[in-house]
């Protein structure tokens, strides 16, 4: 394919705090790789995201082996990414079935140098969970709540906590949780007040807000 069919914004991190990421899941291979040729050659890294394991696998040889490919998030850091940092940021996450969301967060934020700490599998179908751990939780000043169904999870840690919430509703569950849209209106009428909202199952979108958000308090 021709070159001329990609314009990369490689100075992203020097407007916004963190690099452009490359969203792979409506490219053809022979784009992924032209776009790799691109940053290959100017020697910069990117953040990959949706990038299926057998797309993953037809990538040239010389490509994936510059790649840390994690298949679970279909994330991968392509190159070097910045060196980790202290973490700020809890990652909570309602049920086993949002990890693959939950961990496209944490690689987003370790790609951008911050690591994460997480709490796995603390749905309100068993509040109790949520509770043993709510103390651990409150020290974090930005929280990433993931949850789908009924979505309820954000809303009850925005009550019980100060901190920054941002929640992601995530596309499980049955027949009128309609592919995450439920989880959606749920946190957006939600009455905890200052709760922030994200796209379904975009727990890079989550974790950027959180970047934005540790930057503006100069928390590094």
């Amino acid at each position: 394919m021709s070159r001329s069919e990609i314009n990369l914004d490689f100075d992203r991190g020097k407007r916004i705090g963190f690099d452009e990421a490359i969203f792979c899941e409506s490219k053809s291979v022979a784009q992924l790789n032209a776009i790799l040729d691109l940053a290959q050659d100017r020697g910069s890294g990117f953040l990959l995201t949706r990038l299926g394991a057998d797309v993953y696998a037809n990538l040239t040889t010389r490509h994936q082996s510059h790649i840390d490919y994690d298949p679970v998030s279909r994330t991968g850091f392509f190159g070097e990414h910045k060196p980790s940092t202290q973490s700020s940021i809890a990652i909570v996450t309602a049920g086993t079935s949002d990890i693959p969301v939950s961990r496209e967060a944490a690689r987003t934020l370790e790609y951008s140098g911050h690591t994460s700490n997480s709490f796995a599998d603390v749905g309100v179908a068993g509040l109790w969970r949520l509770l043993e751990r709510i103390d651990e939780i409150r020290k974090y000043p930005v929280i990433i709540v993931v949850a789908g169904m009924d979505g309820a999870l954000p809303s009850v840690l925005c009550g019980l906590v100060s901190s920054l919430v941002i929640a992601v509703p995530t596309s499980v569950g049955y027949g009128v949780a309609e592919g995450g849209r439920t989880a959606l209106n749920a946190m957006l009428a939600s009455c905890a007040p200052g709760l922030l909202v994200v796209n379904i199952d975009n727990g890079y979108g989550a974790a950027c807000a959180a970047l934005r958000a540790l930057a503006a308090l100069r928390i590094f």
